[in-house]
């Protein structure tokens, strides 16, 4: 049972927009579309893991996706999936990595090696360790110390390669391919045979851990160093990505591939949450909107039917 779905992460909302915010040759464009492409690579590699979870026989699991909780030692850390049984709590962090992996035990790094080279990055197992001991003082904290919780690396990418040095007994026990997650659970499962919580009680943890789930707010302006002034305003073309559209007769219209839209302004305005803040006034949406009209405006913004506050003159919307 899907306790928590997998929802697409607030940061890859906001790179998007940070994206199409930059102008054509911003010096940080092309950081921001690696980090955008890095971020859906990882997510895509999540979803590809929920085929073999809608294949896990038996004993069906409470499921949280994207989980991120306040660790006791005052900061968060994240869990991909959260497995939950009677008998055991089940990590899973996931890798979308193409190519063969090697990791090596001596140096705790994962290195991938592919025809153009070699890449190096921070050891996932070492991250699930931590994942490991925060979930289980999360657990204590809520007077639970005796419950099993499992650290696994899945590697999503079908056709990866998976090495390590012979010696390096956790990687051959906590890596493994998705496709081999169903064997793996049904293996811990005769590792672990005692439940230790009744079915009611699983069900009040596992919305205990929803409840205090805190989604990741990202202040990428802050992040990639990028000033307010330096965003492109206005209103994009939703087929062609063409800014501004002026608007005219009641609809947007693109000047580069002639496509007119009524309600292009509300992703604009979504762009404007991330970046500016939660309110905003009719000047302020004139000017962001690229409108020559409070008159324009103002029938926009009641359209929307936003709550405010203020007189009409300072009237301030909320977003």
């Amino acid at each position: 049972m899907n306790i928590k779905k997998r929802d697409l992460p607030l940061k890859i909302h906001k790179l998007e927009a940070l994206f199409r915010r930059l102008p054509e040759f911003h010096a940080k464009r092309s950081i921001i579309k690696a980090e955008l492409d890095k971020s859906w690579a990882g997510h895509r590699g999540e979803e590809a893991l929920d085929y073999y979870l809608a294949n896990l026989q038996g004993r069906q699991p409470l499921t949280l996706h994207g989980l991120r909780l306040l660790g006791c030692n005052g900061y968060f850390f994240q869990l991909d999936t959260l497995l939950l049984y009677p008998n055991m709590a089940v990590i899973l962090e996931t890798k979308n990595i193409a190519g063969t992996l090697f990791f090596d035990r001596s140096f705790q790094q994962l290195v991938r090696l592919q025809e153009s080279g070699e890449d190096v990055f921070s050891d996932p197992l070492l991250q699930i360790q931590r994942q490991q001991r925060q979930l289980l003082a999360w657990l204590a904290s809520h007077h639970l110390t005796d419950f099993p919780v499992i650290p696994l690396v899945v590697i999503s990418f079908p056709t990866t390669k998976i090495t390590a040095d012979p010696t390096h007994t956790e990687a051959f026990q906590k890596v493994l391919h998705a496709a081999a997650l169903p064997n793996k659970i049904e293996e811990l499962h005769r590792r672990y045979p005692t439940n230790i919580l009744t079915l009611t009680e699983l069900e009040k943890m596992a919305h205990c851990l929803k409840a205090q789930h805190t989604p990741h707010d990202p202040n990428l302006l802050e992040k990639f160093q990028i000033s307010q002034s330096e965003l492109l305003k206005g209103v994009h073309c939703p087929v062609c990505q063409h800014i501004p559209m002026p608007r005219t007769r009641g609809k947007w219209h693109c000047l580069r591939c002639h496509h007119q839209s009524s309600d292009a302004h509300i992703q604009a305005l979504a762009d404007y949450v991330f970046f500016h803040g939660n309110t905003i006034t009719n000047k302020e949406f004139r000017e962001y909107m690229q409108l020559d009209s409070r008159f324009k405006a103002t029938r926009l913004l009641k359209e929307l039917s936003l709550p405010y506050f203020g007189s009409q003159k300072n009237r301030t919307y909320r977003l």
